[in-house]
């Protein structure tokens, strides 16, 4: 499955990933949150471009990469910027832990279990800090939906392993073929 025109609106991608996230969080886990469903799907869109995902700069104006580089640039942060960045990190924390939990188990480290438990632990906080800083005007990540992210995140996470599975699913009948974008 090869796709050429990423992720304007309506765009193909961005209908491949709202299919598979519908079909693997309606159908599948039987998760009826249409809004949280929606964000899943626009994140994964968001996450194709790798500028999205480094979007957090260092004081030096290098991408932040870790997660602790990016905590300490949510402390050095106030309002809807701390918002923001924690926001990021929620993102990040979701995509990876849901669609490449084996990358997190694979750093090299102390204990890799607990470098992804820790992952998980900081995406929820993450998520929880950012949906206590109101944000009135943002109607892409209302608070409400902050929460929810942060109190339901293993279940994103699983869904998301889902969603690749369905896609890996999906290449594997058609030829093998990937998505480019």
């Amino acid at each position: 499955m090869t796709f050429s025109h990423a992720s304007g609106p309506g765009g193909v991608l961005e209908k491949y990933f709202s299919g598979l996230s519908e079909y693997t969080f309606f159908t599948q886990l039987g998760v009826a949150d249409t809004q949280l469903v929606q964000y899943i799907s626009q994140l994964l869109v968001r996450f194709t471009k790798t500028d999205a995902m480094l979007r957090i700069r260092k004081l030096n104006g290098r991408p932040a990469t870790e997660v602790v580089a990016m905590m300490t640039e949510a402390q050095q942060r106030i309002g809807l910027a701390r918002r923001e960045v924690h926001r990021h990190i929620g993102d990040f924390t979701l995509f990876w832990t849901g669609l490449y939990p084996e990358s997190l188990r694979s750093l090299q480290g102390a204990n890799k279990t607990d470098q992804f438990v820790s992952y998980c632990q900081q995406g929820k906080l993450a998520y929880e800090i950012a949906s206590e800083i109101e944000d009135e005007e943002n109607d892409e990540a209302p608070s409400d939906l902050l929460h929810r992210l942060s109190d339901q995140y293993d279940l994103c996470a699983y869904g998301l392993r889902e969603v690749r599975r369905q896609w890996e699913e999906g290449s594997n009948e058609n030829g093998g073929g990937a998505i480019l974008i």
